[in-house]
């Protein structure tokens, strides 16, 4: 029977599929950047005291594994554009989905990089002086956005978003395909935010690892609007902006087409058969399996 507070909160209840999917999918992404740039927030403004580089790849890769587990269930929880439209050129995605899933994805993070500011508006005075720079000994952009170091030239720092964001869709299909050595169910995004904190461990140095449009630009466009100057969009002169949208999306259709033609395209289908009968496998082949937009939209997809 249901309850008073049952009745009472009935009338909230979101019935429309799509609308479910894009509350799950922006709070979802809220939740990775609000974790990941508070990290970076912290480090940055205490000088190293209350954080590093280790710190901060974990909140990036503990943010990754709450978004998932928050919308999985719902979404998906892809938490990035380069992965949405990976699935969607695999066919594994609704094409007409993908722009609402990408607004979502950006206006959590957008939103996310607000609180965080707010949050930390006090120590950033502190830091700044209340004069707003990107980079420098006073920068404080970078603790919402990646920015490139000194050193690295825009196409070294696209191959490195192509080679990172490669590396996490390949990873995402090979621990969500039920007919490899499918993790334990639920176990899915503790994997993934292990992916993308390994990631960050391994490929964090140059540009900082966005491997995800949405995580750079929904905050990068809310430092432009915070006062941060046009140098957000231009660092050092740099037209850097485009690098973390265009590397991610080529890196993430490369690494979902390479898991395509190097394994699951050579699976045994009386193996796989076999696995589906012992009821091996894990909670979000029925999206992974293709069979239209009517399923359950349970993949765990993040980051970055």
């Amino acid at each position: 029977m249901p309850t008073a507070l049952d009745r009472l909160l009935s009338p909230l209840q979101i019935r429309n599929k799509l609308a479910k999917e894009i509350l799950a999918e922006a709070i979802a992404t809220f939740i990775l950047i609000v974790f990941g740039d508070a990290s970076v927030a912290q480090s940055v403004l205490s000088n190293g005291a209350n954080g590093g580089f280790l710190s901060i790849n974990w909140g990036w890769g503990v943010g990754v594994i709450l978004g998932v587990y928050f919308a999985a269930g719902v979404s998906g929880a892809h938490l990035n554009p380069a992965v949405t439209l990976a699935f969607a050129c695999l066919g594994r995605f609704p094409w007409k989905k993908v722009p609402f899933y990408i607004l979502a994805q950006m206006v959590g993070a957008f939103i996310a990089a607000a609180c965080v500011f707010g949050v930390y508006s006090d120590a950033i005075n502190d830091f700044d002086g209340g004069v707003r720079a990107v980079l420098g000994e006073n920068g404080t952009a970078g603790i919402f956005a990646t920015y490139p170091k000194d050193f690295l030239s825009i196409w070294s720092g696209l191959g490195d978003q192509i080679l990172g964001t490669a590396l996490l869709m390949s990873c995402i299909l090979a621990i969500t395909d039920k007919r490899n050595n499918s993790p334990p169910n639920g176990m899915e995004p503790l994997l993934i935010g292990l992916v993308v904190f390994n990631i960050g461990i391994c490929f964090g140095y140059n540009c900082g690892y966005a491997i995800n449009p949405a995580r750079d630009l929904g905050p990068r466009l809310f430092t432009a609007c915070a006062g941060y100057g046009q140098d957000v969009w231009t660092p050092n002169g740099m037209h850097w902006w485009w690098v973390p949208i265009v590397g991610p999306i080529l890196g993430a259709i490369l690494g979902g087409y390479l898991y395509l033609f190097a394994i699951e395209l050579h699976h045994d289908t009386d193996t796989a058969s076999a696995r589906d009968e012992d009821g091996g496998g894990d909670y979000m082949m029925a999206e992974l399996s293709g069979k239209g937009e009517d399923n359950q939209a349970v993949q765990n997809h993040g980051q970055a």
